[in-house]
């Protein structure tokens, strides 16, 4: 991988370790319009603000967008959620995984 790579890889991954931020993407996946409220419920436990904070920065990255109705996932962000589709099965995977070790 080059140096190139590693750099936007870790450019990628530093807005995706905001607080909250791959939430917010994970709960507009389903390419439905949110309005703010909708989005701040579909999160859970996430401030106003810092909301409004994770929305400009996914803004800018151009992962997300405001319409008509609320907010969505731009054709970019639908991408990275298409790469992210099997997170669920992974998860748990390792779930399972974790909860032979406790016992």
């Amino acid at each position: 991988m080059s140096s190139k790579d590693n750099a936007a890889i870790g450019q990628l991954l530093g807005l995706l370790e905001s607080r909250y931020a791959i939430r917010v993407l994970w709960a507009l996946r389903d390419g439905h319009a949110q309005t703010f409220r909708l989005l701040q419920d579909s999160v859970g436990g996430i401030t106003p603000n810092t909301l409004n904070t994770r929305i400009k920065e996914l803004r800018e990255a151009d992962l997300v967008n405001h319409g008509k109705e609320g907010y969505v996932v731009t054709a970019l962000g639908a991408d990275l959620l298409k790469r992210l589709a099997e997170l669920p099965a992974f998860a748990a995977k390792w779930s399972a995984r974790q909860a032979k070790k406790v016992a």
